[in-house]
């Protein structure tokens, strides 16, 4: 949300040159989001992953970050909610995760705190049907110095 309270809209790059456009852009911030007990309990229903450092509030009270943490995919998970919120094309039929290269996770996210993601488009390049996307995201925690994960997202959008 910006200062006056309202939401940003995404950037939106139109058709194959408006996305060959975005190379090197900065697309800016998405605003906060809760990452509460419920969404990393979700996650480790949808995962099987049930370590108590994400699900026992009682026993990570006293663990090393002195409460539950988000589950470190769970927050890799979160980018297409950041990037569909900084980001829109239209002029393509449909758009493909093509994978992921470099992912980190620096610093844990401690539940309820918020998070919000920051993205770079670098190389763009055409592709047979469209276009190819390397975009560097970073997961932010609201007063936290390090990010919560750093990762290069790899996107197709087909016309």
């Amino acid at each position: 949300m910006s200062a006056d309270g309202t939401v940003p809209k995404p950037i939106v790059a139109k058709g194959v040159q408006g996305a060959l456009d975005l190379a090197g852009r900065d697309l800016g911030w998405s605003e906060w989001m809760l990452v509460d007990q419920d969404r990393v309990d979700r996650f480790a229903e949808a995962t099987g992953d049930h370590q108590w450092i994400h699900v026992d509030p009682q026993r990570a009270a006293n663990g090393p970050y002195g409460g539950t943490i988000a589950h470190g995919y769970l927050t890799l998970s979160l980018m297409p909610i950041f990037m569909g919120r900084l980001l829109a094309f239209e002029g393509f039929s449909m758009g493909v995760n093509y994978g992921t290269e470099k992912v980190r996770f620096p610093a844990p996210v401690r539940v309820g705190s918020r998070v919000r993601g920051g993205a770079v488009v670098g190389t763009v390049k055409e592709v047979p049907g469209g276009v190819h996307l390397e975009t560097t995201l970073t997961v932010q925690v609201e007063d936290e110095p390090k990010p919560a994960c750093v990762a290069v997202l790899l996107s197709r959008r087909y016309v």
